[in-house]
């Protein structure tokens, strides 16, 4: 018996908590709607560019691999984990391939030169999935906190990445890991179109598959979850290598897009993500949230950044932005739920 099919037959109760959980939810992601159709508003008021074609591509271009670090995020957020190590991983993964497969005399960057180029994204995901594992094994079986654990992986891996890439930029890359991120199909650059196929197949397991609706009850209280039959902690581990593996493919997506890897790939976008995912209401506390929210809050902070700078706004500003959004975004959450933040 299969443990969806357990936690129906046995436990009810659990099965109408995540469904309950789901059903708000699908109120929730709709919140920002209308913030992103205002500030749609005043972008135009502001610059008449702003509804442009290519204005609008080049909002959704730069949210991609962000995009992706925040659908791994919601994932892990909803399974009642956090995984701080995420920031890391989408620039230490690229690094770690390139060098198993750029030989020593390849240019400035001395490499190993053990595998042939084609194999470079394989090893660039599989990275990422190495990664995911270790943080589900010390988390899950030798029951170290999860924060602290990701937050030492986190630099851990920034000072690998580092050290890696002696701290200068990478440019010697094989054209087959930098074509998703320069490639466009039908006129729309491929990472659109591969981020939305992604976000798509993430919302439907979410929504639909009994796996996906799992993930809400163990989120919501995992010894239910247990109790009920599901196999939690291999759950969660696939969650883990899963958005590892994600963070890894944004760093794919990262590297074709600016033809280089920086040896500070990804430093302070955590603080991003989840400004994005707690805006997009998915909950800290683990069993509520959906991809749809989670989409409309990258979108909203995007749209913010790309308003202020057609404003003529200092970039210096948007740290400061994103950290005031967490704490709004926080309050509204408290007195929209009733619930407690602890």
């Amino acid at each position: 018996m299969s443990a969806t099919t357990e936690l129906t037959e046995h436990a009810p109760g659990t099965a109408d908590t995540a469904r309950r959980r789901i059903g708000l939810g699908s109120l929730r992601e709709l919140s920002l709607v209308p913030a992103i159709l205002v500030l749609g508003l005043i972008g135009y008021i502001v610059s008449p560019a702003f509804l442009t074609a290519d204005n609008l591509i080049g909002v959704a271009q730069q949210s991609t691999e962000l995009s992706l670090l925040v659908l791994a995020t919601t994932f892990v957020l909803i399974a009642g984990r956090m995984d701080l190590s995420l920031e890391s991983t989408i620039g230490v993964a690229p690094v770690i391939a390139v060098w198993l497969i750029l030989p020593a005399s390849g240019g400035r960057f001395t490499g190993l030169g053990l595998f042939p180029e084609w194999t470079v994204v394989p090893l660039c995901l599989l990275v990422g999935a190495l990664i995911g594992a270790v943080n589900g094994f010390l988390i899950l079986k030798l029951r170290l906190n999860g924060f602290i654990v990701t937050l030492g992986a986190l630099t851990l891996l920034r000072g690998l990445q580092v050290a890696l890439s002696e701290g200068q930029s990478i440019v010697e890359l094989p054209s087959s890991f930098t074509y998703l991120g320069r490639a466009s199909w039908l006129g729309v650059p491929a990472a659109i179109w591969v981020c939305a196929l992604l976000f798509a197949v993430g919302g439907s397991v979410l929504a639909w598959l009994r796996h996906g609706r799992a993930l809400y009850a163990i989120g919501g209280n995992a010894e239910a979850a247990r109790t009920a039959g599901i196999r939690v902690d291999r759950v969660v581990w696939i969650v883990l290598v899963l958005g590892s593996m994600l963070a890894a493919f944004a760093g794919i997506l990262y590297t074709g897009h600016y033809g280089s890897i920086s040896a500070t790939q990804g430093s302070g976008w955590i603080f991003q993500v989840f400004a994005a995912t707690v805006i997009g209401g998915v909950s800290l506390n683990g069993g509520k949230g959906s991809v749809f929210g989670a989409l409309t809050g990258i979108l909203t902070l995007q749209l913010v950044v790309n308003v202020m700078t057609l404003a003529g706004v200092p970039p210096l500003w948007n740290q400061f932005l994103n950290g005031a959004i967490i704490i709004v975004a926080l309050v509204i959450s408290r007195f929209a739920s009733g619930e407690k933040q602890e």
